[in-house]
């Protein structure tokens, strides 16, 4: 299978494990299922599930398994976007094309759905059909996933965000923060996938290395996205950030350094790979995706 063929078939299968997991939307509370449903269904690259199903794929990981850790992750970044979209945080009222959530139902409502999608995320993970070793790495996938959406991870990472509104940051604050914000989740999504597969210590730091130098490739990406294409292309608003004073890597660096950047970063993270050989196949494919879809 290619890799368009790969990434499109791990797509549909996260699409139809997601809308499995989730609560039918006629079940009561019915708003609340019907809202969390909306948030989370027929939108989205999913981006993080593949890099889960991808990860796995290098050490045979069963695809049941990787469906449930891959859908963990999404419904956590699912339950961020709902929430960073709210007054309080970016009051942006376009999300994947359509409303945001507390635009198309109501602010309450966002707020519970953020609410109920971090908690099924972490029901969806501990509900793996279980054995003696499958317990171990179960309890460590949970405590990985709790870490990087805590504020140790995405939520410090979003609060880091707030407080530099306004503000000039030097690179090497930026990266600390993006490195939370965004980089915890991707990393939990690769780190997951590879421990559904039983990788051993030296495989997990060498995983923890891409992870690293994706998850930054990712938001300058973002940045690059934010400050160059078009709401119709992003699905979300474009020029956001610059329209909100916040700081990125295009404010800092510029476009030009910005892409360099990012082009440095994906070669740091196939070399990363090196040690599975064509195993990873997948996961460097997803790399020049994240960076190919822009520019």
């Amino acid at each position: 299978m290619n890799f368009a063929d790969w990434m499109s078939a791990v797509q549909d299968r996260t699409e139809a494990a997601l809308a499995t997991f989730l609560p039918p939307a006629d079940a009561l509370p019915g708003r609340l299922h019907d809202a969390m449903r909306y948030a989370v269904l027929g939108g989205g690259k999913r981006v993080r599930p593949l890099l889960c199903h991808a990860a796995g794929a290098v050490f045979d990981a069963p695809a049941a398994e990787l469906d449930r850790a891959a859908c963990a992750v999404e419904l956590i970044h699912g339950y961020s976007l709902v929430h960073d979209d709210l007054p309080c945080m970016d009051d942006d009222t376009l999300r994947r094309g359509k409303p945001t959530v507390h635009v198309e139902y109501d602010e309450a409502t966002a707020l519970l759905v953020g609410d109920a999608l971090q908690s099924l995320a972490f029901q969806v993970l501990a509900e793996t059909p279980e054995s003696p070793s499958r317990q171990r790495r179960l309890s460590s996938m949970i405590a990985l996933l709790a870490h990087a959406a805590g504020s140790r991870g995405m939520a410090g990472g979003q609060a880091i965000d707030l407080a530099a509104v306004g503000r000039t940051l030097t690179l090497a604050e930026l990266e600390q923060m993006h490195i939370h914000k965004t980089g915890a989740l991707i990393r939990a999504a690769v780190l997951l996938g590879a421990h559904c597969g039983n990788a051993d210590a030296a495989a997990l730091t060498s995983l923890t290395r891409y992870a690293n130098r994706i998850g930054l490739l990712f938001q300058v990406v973002d940045d690059i996205l934010d400050a160059e294409a078009s709401t119709a292309t992003l699905g979300k608003t474009a020029g956001k950030d610059a329209a909100q004073n916040k700081p990125t890597y295009v404010t800092l660096l510029g476009a030009t350094r910005a892409k360099a950047l990012a082009a440095e970063l994906r070669d740091d993270a196939i070399k990363a790979l090196a040690p599975f050989g064509n195993r990873a196949d997948h996961l460097a494919g997803l790399t020049r995706y994240i960076v190919e879809r822009s520019f």
